[in-house]
Formats: structure tokens, C-alpha cells, sequence
């Protein structure tokens, strides 16, 4: 397999409740049934409880992308973590503008394209599960990395990073592929932070402690 598709998987058709999350509600229902069955009461409440929890985290809603020239959008919903005006980009060197998010695991995990413009390259890394809210988990942790181009050929990149919780990086979009502004492109599960790199000039339009929504909040403004 190539190495540059390790967090790929096809794009499934999209629902209010996000496919990947599926399974996992169907465990948690028949575990909840089974207990009944048993007489377990406690036991059935309590899984019942996890299937209404794994619910409300694959949620899936739709956005209204803002509209405007040289706007860019929040790739994720969250907290924003970390703003720098001047930071090197990771695997191309180029000076950029960053700004990180970190979802929480009551957050919706849909991550979005912040632009549009066509996959450039894809790097999957291996690596550690630190806790994402720590600025070095960008470059210690397990990592999707997306390089992107814009319609007038300027650079974009988007890191997905798992957290301490999160183990599963999921990314729809191989290298070549073209998505929109606001189209969902891949998800994070359980807790983790999504990092986007912006060409240097960028304006940014958030600061730390702001709260986003993935494919409405600008970030950003082209210069």
C-alpha cells in the first residue's frame, strides 16, 4: 500500500450522522439490548448512554460557506491553540502563517477544505498520541499531512494530528483530487487538533481562545 494513503478511505455518501461512526453505534445498541435481556438494567443504561454519546460525536451538519474573494475558512471546529504570523511550513520549508485547532470530544470532527484548490501531495507520518493541545504534538505526534493548491497556484497546507485519545486519522482525498471551499474532505476520532499553514501575508482574522466552526469562520484573508 502506498504510505501516502494510510489514512485514506473513500468518500461514503453523506448523512446527518457521519458512516464511520456506524459500527460503533451498532455495537453499543446491542450491547444496551442485550443487557436488557439479561436483566443487567445498569449495564443496558450505561451502553445505551455510550450509543447516545457516539451519536452525538459522529454528528455531521451541514454549513453555509461564507462567500467573499481571498477568504479562507476554518478547516475544523474547535478551539483555536496556536496563531504564529511567521513559522516555517512542515516538508516544504516556505514561510507561513499558522493557526491550529484543537477538537475537543464534544466538538463535530468533520474536518473541511478552508479553500479551493487541488491536492497537491499527501504524507502520512507515523507517530506519537500527545496530548494535542501541546504545540510540539504538530511535530512529535501521529500526522495527515495535506499540501494544496489554490486556483491561482498558491500553497496551502493542512496537518490532521491525532490526540492522546484519538487513534484513528481518516482522510478522503487522494493526490491529484480538487475539492471546494467548506466540502468535507476527512475526520479525526475522539479528540485531536487540525493545523493549517497559510502563504506568509496571509491576515488572520482569529486569535487564541476563539471558538471556530469548520466552513463558516474565516480564519484568514489573502492579501
Amino acid at each position: 500500500m502506498d504510505p501516502s494513503l494510510a489514512a485514506y478511505r473513500p468518500r461514503p455518501r453523506q448523512f446527518f450522522i457521519a458512516r464511520e461512526g456506524y459500527p460503533l453505534i451498532g455495537i453499543a445498541l446491542i450491547a444496551s439490548l442485550l443487557a436488557w435481556m439479561t436483566g443487567w438494567n445498569w449495564g443496558g443504561a450505561a451502553f445505551l448512554v455510550v450509543a447516545a454519546f457516539v451519536t452525538y460525536f459522529f454528528r455531521n451538519p451541514n454549513r453555509t460557506v461564507p462567500q467573499g474573494d481571498g477568504l479562507i475558512v476554518a478547516p475544523a471546529d474547535g478551539r483555536v491553540v496556536e496563531v504564529r504570523t511567521e513559522t516555517p511550513t512542515p516538508h516544504t520549508g516556505r514561510s507561513s502563517v499558522k493557526v491550529g485547532i484543537f477538537m475537543s470530544a464534544l466538538n463535530v470532527h468533520i474536518n473541511r477544505f478552508p479553500i479551493t484548490g487541488t491536492v497537491a501531495k499527501l504524507i502520512y507520518q507515523a507517530g506519537k498520541f500527545l496530548v494535542a493541545t501541546l504545540d510540539k504534538a504538530s511535530e512529535q505526534n501521529e500526522r495527515n499531512t495535506l499540501i494544496i493548491e489554490d486556483e491561482e497556484g498558491r500553497e496551502f497546507v493542512l496537518v490532521q494530528v491525532a490526540g492522546i485519545v484519538a487513534r484513528r486519522i481518516i482522510c478522503y482525498l487522494r493526490e491529484g483530487d480538487r475539492i471546494k471551499q467548506g466540502e468535507r474532505f476527512g475526520l479525526i476520532c475522539f479528540g485531536s487538533r487540525l493545523d493549517l499553514y497559510m502563504p506568509a501575508g496571509t491576515s488572520v482574522e482569529v486569535k487564541r481562545g476563539d471558538r471556530v466552526r469548520a466552513g463558516e469562520t474565516i480564519i484568514g484573508r489573502l492579501g
